[in-house]
């Protein structure tokens, strides 16, 4: 199931992360997820949490109920059987956004940097689908890859205290929605009307780990 050798690193004494890869990529992240759901359903005794990323899935685990060791072995012996867990059926979520303006403070400044025109920025933004990397930074938060390389702009020198809720951003290769109010370093190109967390859902995150993302822009009168 998992392409390359699992690289293990203890994280003090009640944590393991295992790390599936050395560059992002989605066909890492989707071992990532796979060897996830396979360990869900071997229910390991003593392991109580799992937190994936990029290239890499943190075991939490109560060490007087299943030893390190013990727990890399396990692990070992999961990621060397054939998948059987199967993969969850993926959303592909169409986000509707305004782009420029009140809404996307730092358009004009991205396009400047990039030597091309907003309109340009915003096409490039919305073609591509992106792949929901893992969700972190703040409950419900969805990093998305990859963004255009034509698009790859460094984060804000500083960063803002306050980004609205809704904001959508751009860093590097990386493309994302704020879903709460928070500080934040990207660059605010637009923002979306769209509840990405509320926890009073059965599902508080509307984007998992695995889903699909597709922007489009609107104007305010169509939404």
């Amino acid at each position: 199931m998992v392409h390359a050798t699992p690289v293990f690193r203890f994280m003090g004494d009640r944590s393991l992360l295992v790390e599936l890869g050395e560059k992002i990529s989605p066909d890492v992240n989707r071992c990532v997820q796979e060897l996830m759901l396979q360990l869900q359903q071997a229910r390991l005794p003593g392991v109580r949490e799992f937190a994936p990323g990029y290239r890499s899935l943190l075991v939490v685990f109560d060490p007087l109920t299943l030893s390190p060791s013990e727990l890399k072995e396990r692990i070992m012996d999961v990621a060397a059987r054939p998948g059987s867990a199967g993969r969850p059926q993926a959303k592909l979520l169409t986000v509707p956004v305004f782009y420029g303006g009140e809404y996307g403070p730092d358009l004009e400044g991205v396009a400047g940097h990039l030597g091309i025109s907003t309109d340009e920025v915003i096409r490039l933004h919305t073609e591509t689908m992106y792949r929901v990397y893992m969700i972190g930074f703040t409950p419900g938060y969805p990093y998305m890859g990859e963004l255009p390389a034509a698009l790859a702009v460094p984060r804000r020198s500083t960063p803002r205290t306050r980004v609205p809720k809704g904001s959508v951003g751009i860093a590097q290769r990386q493309t994302g929605i704020y879903s709460v109010e928070s500080p934040g370093g990207w660059q605010i190109i637009g923002w979306t009307p769209i509840e990405l967390f509320d926890p009073a859902r059965r599902l508080p995150s509307l984007l998992e780990m695995g889903d699909g993302v597709k922007f489009e822009a609107v104007r305010k009168v169509e939404i």
